[in-house]
């Protein structure tokens, strides 16, 4: 979601040196390969010790940026406490539920945050502060593969034959951080579904993304009599490659939610949370909601960008996306059935 937020830099400042800070090794990935960003740091600032991390932002200190900017949706003040020890002349962020007098000191410019806006809309935004305005005519997410990451796709493919099959891809994870956790769909949803799958919609064939944080859950899928494929990819960007091959994609709002939007998978469904509200819908317009009536339309009574974690105890948010029929997801999966695809977008 930040990615147009580059190419508008490289494009208004093309000749600057503009890199990327980032927490996960997964974001650094998504960055692997893109020429609007010189470098790409990573560095787990949750996990790591605080002197690591110190060391880290003294090192960048050193570097003199002149602008630094904190996208959207990073809502933690952490963040912009990394921001104000990087110590670049000019550092902008929004403004957030948990603002105060500190972080107008750890920033030197702010705009408010606009939950009815996608967050790639909300990044654009900080334009203004520095007197910009995006001069692109269009903006969408954006990977660079290399050719051996879609030469590793089209192995799996070959080793993995479906035949006259369709691909239907799913991610049943959802985030470590905080409580994310808490808003997957029930395993026992997806035994259900995945077991009524072949017989309603032969065609179709589940292909399941995940990386160790979903090994256990692929584990009893597959105890409980589940038939599926599964991508044993060593990086997020091979798994890319292959979602860019699926002729549909169904998951809650995670990573895999956007990789499929950024590869334009023809039919994309996406199971409603808590957490999802429309600044971090997938980038398209002809995505399928499933809806969940124990959210009905109060995503921001639940989860905000202000650092904490979704509203409500463990067993009140299991519930909710308890909420979430197996009969709806198939009723839903119809329009998957039909999908034709010639060839992958990315080529």
């Amino acid at each position: 979601m930040s990615t147009p937020l580059f190419h508008e830099l490289q494009t208004q400042f093309p000749k600057a040196e503009i890199d990327g800070l980032v927490l996960s090794k997964g974001a650094q990935q998504i960055l692997l390969g893109n020429p609007r960003v010189q470098k790409t740091f990573q560095h787990d600032f949750l996990k790591a010790s605080k002197l690591s991390s110190l060391v880290r932002c003294w090192k960048l200190r050193g570097k003199h940026y002149d602008l630094s900017v904190n996208t959207h949706t990073q809502g933690r003040r952490e963040y912009r406490v990394i921001s104000r020890l990087i110590g670049a002349q000019v550092r902008l962020s929004h403004q957030y539920e948990n603002e105060s007098w500190l972080d107008r000191l750890l920033v030197t410019h702010s705009i408010p945050q606009d939950y009815t806006l996608h967050s790639m809309d909300n990044n654009l935004r900080l334009l203004r502060l520095i007197g910009r305005e995006p001069r692109l005519p269009q903006h969408q997410y954006e990977v660079f593969l290399s050719k051996s990451e879609k030469d590793w796709a089209t192995d799996w493919l070959q080793e993995n034959p479906v035949g006259t099959q369709k691909l239907l891809g799913i991610h049943i994870g959802s985030g470590g951080t905080q409580n994310l956790a808490l808003r997957r769909w029930p395993l026992a949803h997806y035994v259900a579904f995945l077991k009524e799958l072949p017989r309603r919609y032969p065609t179709l064939q589940p292909v399941l993304f995940g990386g160790p944080e979903e090994a256990t859950d692929l584990a009893e899928l597959r105890a409980a009599g589940c038939q599926f494929l599964e991508v044993k990819s060593t990086n997020l960007r091979q798994a890319i490659a292959l979602v860019n091959h699926c002729d549909a994609f169904l998951s809650v709002d995670t990573v895999f939610m956007h990789i499929a939007a950024a590869v334009r998978v023809p039919h994309q469904f996406v199971i409603e949370t808590p957490t999802l509200n429309p600044s971090v819908y997938p980038r398209r317009n002809d995505w399928i909601l499933i809806p969940n009536s124990a959210v009905a339309g109060r995503h921001l009574d639940f989860y905000r960008y202000d650092g904490r974690a979704i509203a409500g105890t463990a067993a009140e948010l299991r519930n909710m996306m308890k909420r979430v029929t197996v009969e709806s997801v198939l009723e839903a999966m119809g329009k998957a059935a039909s999908a034709v695809r010639d060839s992958p977008i990315i080529d």
